[in-house]
């Protein structure tokens, strides 16, 4: 049963709360040790609270997931794991994760809780309505970069947050985008949000947070304050970048592929991973050279 619970946890989805260090590598903080011991704490609370949130996720959507080809194989509607030992450990995992965000930070246990609470709202209705969905997720991120900011005490510019939250907003819809393509009539049977996305008015709104998340990383780059407090010009450089990575996802996202989300499909996509390192190595290497 152990092993049936890790697995509903999620761990290869542990990943996103690598934003839960942005503000280490933007606030130029990350070769601090003390910094970056906090930091990994913070990311690893926020992992197990997204673990819990996935618990509940699985036990709302459980006839749902029953329906879908590859979901139904998951413990908790596959039956591998029982509801009850779910929904207990979900709600164990969640009150040692806020009790240890708590004794970590008061303001980062705070927006831990918020970001919980709000997950919680998401599992019990939230998520069934068109757009509201994939603006909760973003939010999400956008708690995630606050939470991080406050665990190493370092302010998070607007900038940071306005790009974090646009692109979390744009993996959102692509991820919905390609269940509207993949699913077909039985998206719906899969997810109720789906009955009040269309296809067309899905890609109008993902091309518009498209060019809004390039405007604004483009804004960050050129941003007196950026440059003055990495000590470089260099930053407009890796805009290229981030151009060719929203465009790889929309390809990915816009694809037939019943095998695996966008999102899942990034982190095996060699052109995406290439492009990727690109932008990670250009960044690191110009604000810490």
């Amino acid at each position: 049963m152990l092993l049936p619970l890790l697995k509903s946890l999620r761990p290869h989805q542990w990943i996103k709360n690598a934003f839960v260090l942005a503000p280490l590598v933007f606030g130029h903080k990350l070769t601090d040790p003390e910094l970056l011991v906090r930091g990994l704490a913070a990311a690893l609370i926020f992992s197990l609270l997204s673990g819990s949130v996935y618990l509940l996720n699985d036990l709302a959507d459980i006839d749902k997931d029953r329906a879908h080809p590859l979901k139904r194989h998951r413990p908790i509607p596959s039956g591998a794991l029982p509801e009850p030992v779910a929904r207990l450990a979900s709600r164990l995992i969640a009150f040692a994760a806020l009790t240890a965000a708590a004794a970590l930070d008061l303001r980062f246990g705070l927006v831990a809780a918020l970001y919980w609470l709000l997950n919680v709202a998401y599992s019990r209705g939230l998520k069934h309505t068109a757009f509201v969905d994939v603006g909760i997720i973003a939010l999400g991120f956008l708690f995630r970069i606050l939470a991080g900011g406050y665990a190493i005490d370092v302010p998070v510019s607007v900038w940071l947050a306005g790009c974090t939250f646009l692109l979390a907003l744009y993996l959102g819809l692509g991820k919905r985008l390609h269940e509207l393509i993949t699913a077909g009539e039985e998206g719906a049977k899969q997810r109720d949000s789906l009955k009040r996305y269309s296809e067309a008015g899905t890609k109008r709104v993902m091309a518009i947070v498209a060019l809004s998340t390039v405007a604004a990383y483009a804004g960050y780059c050129f941003s007196p304050a950026t440059a003055e407090m990495f000590k470089t010009g260099l930053l407009p450089w890796t805009i290229p970048s981030c151009i060719i990575g929203v465009a790889r996802f929309y390809e990915l996202a816009t694809r037939d592929d019943r095998l695996a989300s966008p999102t899942e499909q990034i982190v095996r996509d060699l052109p995406f991973v290439a492009n990727f390192a690109l932008w990670s190595g250009l960044f690191l290497w110009m604000i810490y050279r």
